[in-house]
């Protein structure tokens, strides 16, 4: 991770406050616009992590150390 990258947690924390502000109603029309823009940009970046991470956890390392996707058979 760059030095600029922010962790996951912060990037939830930062849009739970621009969320708070929004609905505050103490912004005019440019600053909410600027605000939502970046709160929308927030939720993509931590979608896109959560559905990387879902990759990663649905992997599972076979007999032979490689990774395969891991699927429960419902066939009992």
């Amino acid at each position: 991770m760059s030095k600029n990258e922010q962790k996951f947690e912060d990037k939830i924390k930062e849009l739970e406050k621009i969320i708070n502000e929004l609905e505050n109603g103490n912004t005019n029309l440019d600053e909410s616009i600027e605000k939502y823009t970046k709160a929308m940009k927030l939720v993509k970046e931590c979608d896109d992590k959560l559905k990387g991470i879902e990759k990663e956890v649905s992997k599972i390392v076979n007999s032979d150390g490689k990774l395969e996707d891991f699927s429960i058979d419902s066939n009992d």
